[in-house]
């Protein structure tokens, strides 16, 4: 086995060729009948008439509510495109909570509090997010309790 080291490469290649081409190797493709009898398929399928992948729709539009939007929400929705783009993108959703109408900002990602905001725009209380994911405990029914989900606003961009 040593002598193999001292010798020059193509020597080495020559003497395993010779080694190896003794033996009897056949290859084999899939169209090959296999030695021990068919396959019981007949031929290949013919190529289908049409494209068989499905197109990827694009991503609908997304149709906001701008009824009555409050001056203190425009306001929000300018500094938001004022600032980078968020991911997940930053939306904003008018609910009824407690007999009230409230507007839930989403948080741009990880263990952010998302905001409610009454009908002028005072922060009532933190619904979820954070580290626990629940919020800051304020306001714990409203995933519960909130109506009449109606999407205001969502970052465009």
């Amino acid at each position: 086995m040593r002598s193999f080291l001292l010798l020059p490469a193509t020597a080495l290649g020559v003497l395993l060729c010779s080694v190896g081409c003794q033996k009897n190797v056949s290859v084999t493709t899939p169209t090959d009948t296999p030695a021990g009898g068919g396959t019981g398929i007949t031929s290949t399928p013919a190529p289908a008439a049409r494209n068989t992948t499905t197109p990827v729709p694009e991503a609908p539009v997304a149709q906001y509510d701008t009824t009555a939007r409050p001056g203190w929400l425009k306001a929000k929705i300018d500094a938001h495109l004022a600032e980078n783009k968020q991911n997940p993108p930053i939306q904003v959703f008018r609910y009824r909570y407690n007999g009230a109408v409230v507007y839930y900002e989403t948080s741009p990602c990880c263990d952010q509090y998302t905001n409610l905001y009454d009908q002028k725009g005072k922060l009532i209380c933190h619904p979820d997010g954070g580290l626990t994911g629940r919020g800051d405990g304020n306001c714990a029914d409203f995933n519960k309790n909130k109506t009449e989900e109606k999407l205001v606003w969502q970052d465009p961009r």
